[in-house]
């Protein structure tokens, strides 16, 4: 019995949970409209629900001519290497 039970967990399909994008840009909603609030690492709590992800390209160009603001707390711009 307890070799049947093995054999049915091994071939039960594992679910891989996707990747955490490097960083991720998170939007407020003013008049309706998303607009661009802050970048972050791609794991930090602080990011709001509304969030799309960010190469490190593009998260370097939101900080410098994108005049948007980094984290405070996880501090994307120190990862990315600029410096304030």
């Amino acid at each position: 019995m307890a070799e049947v039970e093995t054999r049915e967990v091994a071939m039960r399909p594992v679910r891989v949970l996707p990747e955490e994008p490097g960083w991720v840009i998170s939007h407020l909603r003013v008049g309706g409209r998303p607009v661009a609030d802050k970048v972050h690492i791609g794991g930090c709590a602080l990011a709001r629900p509304q969030k799309r992800p960010l190469g490190s390209d593009d998260a370097r160009r939101a900080l410098t001519e994108g005049g948007i603001r980094a984290c405070e707390v996880c501090r994307p711009d120190s990862d990315l290497g600029i410096l304030d």
